[in-house]
C-alpha cells in the first residue's frame, strides 16, 4: 500500500520522471517480462503494482503481488513489499508463499586427518539465508540492498544507500530479478 502522505524531499518532478524511466524500461520489455510471469498491473506514480506467477507449473500459478513506492527516489531506495495479489495487503510472516532462499556457501569443512583424492574439492558447509525478514509488526521485508526497508534497518547502519545507488540497485527489474531468482524459479510444483 502506498502512503500518498509521505513527505517528499526531492523535488517531485525529478522522482516523477526517474519512477517514468524505470515503468518505461519494464514496458519496453513487457512481452518478455510476462513470459517470465511479471506483469505491470498498475504505475500511478509514486507507487507500481506488480504481479508474479510461476510459469514453469502447470497450470501457472499466482504466487505474488509486490508493491513498489518511489517516493524520494533516488534520494532513498524504493520502499518494496510482498503483497496478497488479489488484496494487495502485505502478506504476514506465516502467510508468505516464498521466503526467498538465497543458497550461501561457507568455509571448506575441515576434517583432521582426512585425505580427499587428487583434484577433490573440501566440501562446504551450505545454508539456506532467507532475504525475507520479519519486523516486530510481522509484516517481512526484501532484505536486499537498494530497498527502502533494507537500509533503514539498524542491522544495516553501516550499508548505505548511497554506495548502491549507481550501480541499480533500486531499480524494479533488479528488485524483479531477485524475487525471481529466489522466490519464483525455485519452485517445481504443488505440495
Amino acid at each position: 500500500m502506498i502512503d500518498r502522505n509521505l513527505p517528499q524531499s526531492v523535488d517531485p518532478a525529478v522522482s516523477r520522471t526517474k519512477f517514468d524511466r524505470e515503468i518505461a524500461n519494464f514496458r519496453a520489455l513487457a512481452r518478455d517480462y510476462g513470459s517470465r510471469g511479471w506483469f505491470l498491473v498498475e504505475a500511478d506514480f509514486p507507487g507500481a503494482f506488480v504481479i508474479l506467477a510461476a510459469p514453469q507449473l502447470k497450470p501457472a500459478p499466482l504466487i505474488t503481488g509486490v508493491t513498489f513506492d518511489y517516493t524520494d527516489y533516488d534520494l532513498r531506495p524504493p520502499s518494496v513489499r510482498l503483497v496478497n495479489p488479489f488484496t494487495r495487503e502485505p502478506w504476514r510472516g506465516e502467510e508468505l508463499p516464498t521466503t526467498l532462499q538465497r543458497r550461501v556457501e561457507g568455509a571448506p569443512i575441515v576434517f583432521p586427518g582426512l585425505q580427499l583424492p587428487p583434484g577433490a574439492a573440501m566440501p562446504r558447509i551450505v545454508q539456506q539465508q532467507p532475504l525475507m525478514q520479519s519486523y516486530p509488526d510481522g509484516i517481512p521485508f526484501l532484505c536486499v540492498a537498494g530497498v527502502r526497508e533494507y537500509h533503514d534497518h539498524p542491522a544495516h547502519s553501516g550499508d548505505v544507500w548511497e554506495l548502491h545507488r549507481a550501480a541499480g540497485a533500486g531499480r524494479l527489474v533488479r528488485i524483479l530479478e531477485v524475487i525471481d531468482t529466489y522466490g519464483l524459479r525455485p519452485l517445481t510444483g504443488y505440495n
